[in-house]
């Protein structure tokens, strides 16, 4: 038996989104800025897509920049603004951002900028009180991911963006993890950077887009053409992008009915996993994505048995999770986010991460839970049973 169970890495294309890439590659694979019917024909499809992206958040098509997925929109909303000052202002980030928005962030401290890291709870969720306090005169932006891709939780945005809202300064999140999976309304949700990406809702990879309110201004990151009402020069991958769109109108369809489903298939697996020795969930149960089971190993040791350990048994087994975020599950280093959350530097290399989708199963829960509990018994020393600190759980 085969079991995917990594989709908040990456997820299959769905066939509505190869089939738009075919027809693309096959028929209309003319450049969209070019004038003629090649073009005229090229530009069609790209703006259908456009608007399907809108519609999946309640936006209006011209506010959605198409880029190459969410790393670059993330990029660009932090980037675009700060390239727009002469001097160094003030940022607020989170402590449990991805590393899309922590990395552009550390760049900005080396030209001289403040920046506030806000602290989470135990359960990785940031108090808006904190945000409140961290402000000052000349904080010009704050970025707070919507769910954390790790762990799960979902962060309070619409008290956050009233915050900054109020203050007058942007306030922007990566919604990566979140659109496809829950409701965005951009026309009521205080935002106004907002970030998605196409391979995490049954999409290709190299496609995704950052919502810009109307007014708000960046400076580009790229000089050319000036494609993308001049935000984005490069000619668009119109294969992908044709395929992003297309899963986006698939996802926003299926989205009510697939979040109760996945919600029930998360807190099954949850509960199928509560009695095992030493195996805690992390996040928020409550405020949580709707597709993500994640955990520590609060006896492992960190080297010998840790998160990736276990990752590789359990795709020996047919299995696939992972110890964390793609983007950092590769290394042994403890997890930033975890550390942030309050685990100490031996638990925070333990993390696992389940991450559900449509292909999940009742079945496929419950043959992993067995599963990762034979593992779990045969590779961790023998713990007492101790009441488990779950936190928000």
């Amino acid at each position: 038996m085969q079991i995917y169970l990594d989709y908040s890495a990456t997820t299959p294309p769905r066939l509505e989104a190869i089939t738009a890439m075919q027809q693309v590659l096959a028929h209309t694979w003319g450049n969209p800025s070019s004038v003629h019917r090649w073009g005229e024909r090229a530009a069609l499809v790209l703006e259908q897509a456009r608007a399907q992206v809108a519609q999946l958040i309640n936006a209006a098509p011209e506010s959605i920049v198409l880029t190459s997925g969410g790393t670059e929109a993330d990029n660009l909303a932090i980037m675009g603004v700060a390239r727009q000052y002469s001097t160094p202002q003030h940022v607020v980030i989170s402590s449990v951002e991805h590393s899309a928005i922590a990395r552009p962030v550390e760049q900005l401290e080396r030209w001289g900028w403040q920046v506030t890291r806000l602290p989470v709870d135990r359960s990785g969720r940031v108090n808006p009180a904190d945000l409140q306090a961290a402000l000052q005169p000349n904080t010009v932006l704050i970025s707070v991911i919507y769910g954390q891709s790790e762990v799960g939780t979902l962060q309070p945005i619409e008290a956050l963006g009233a915050i900054a809202r109020y203050h007058g300064a942007l306030f922007h999140t990566d919604a990566v993890q979140v659109a496809g999976r829950l409701p965005i309304e951009v026309k009521t949700l205080p935002v106004d950077l907002l970030s998605l990406s196409s391979h995490k809702l049954y999409g290709p990879q190299g496609a995704g887009a950052l919502y810009v309110r109307p007014g708000v201004s960046l400076m580009p990151l790229l000089g050319g053409g000036g494609q993308e009402m001049g935000l984005r020069s490069g000619t668009q991958a119109l294969p992908a992008i044709a395929g992003f769109g297309a899963a986006a109108a698939c996802a926003l369809q299926e989205l009510a009915d697939e979040s109760r489903r996945l919600i029930a298939l998360r807190d099954r697996l949850f509960d199928l996993l509560a009695d095992v020795p030493g195996l805690v969930p992390t996040g928020d149960r409550l405020h949580r994505l709707p597709h993500h089971v994640s955990f520590c190993l609060t006896e492992a040791d960190g080297i010998r048995l840790n998160g990736r350990a276990i990752v590789r048994q359990m795709n020996l087994a047919g299995i696939g999770i992972s110890s964390g975020s793609a983007c950092s599950s590769g290394t042994l280093n403890p997890s930033p986010i975890l550390l942030a959350m309050g685990y100490s530097d031996r638990v925070a290399r333990t993390g696992l991460r389940l991450t559900l989708g449509r292909e999940t199963s009742l079945a496929d829960i419950e043959w992993t839970a067995m599963v990762l509990k034979q593992i779990l018994a045969r590779m961790m020393p023998p713990v007492a049973v101790l009441p488990k600190d779950l936190g928000n759980f």
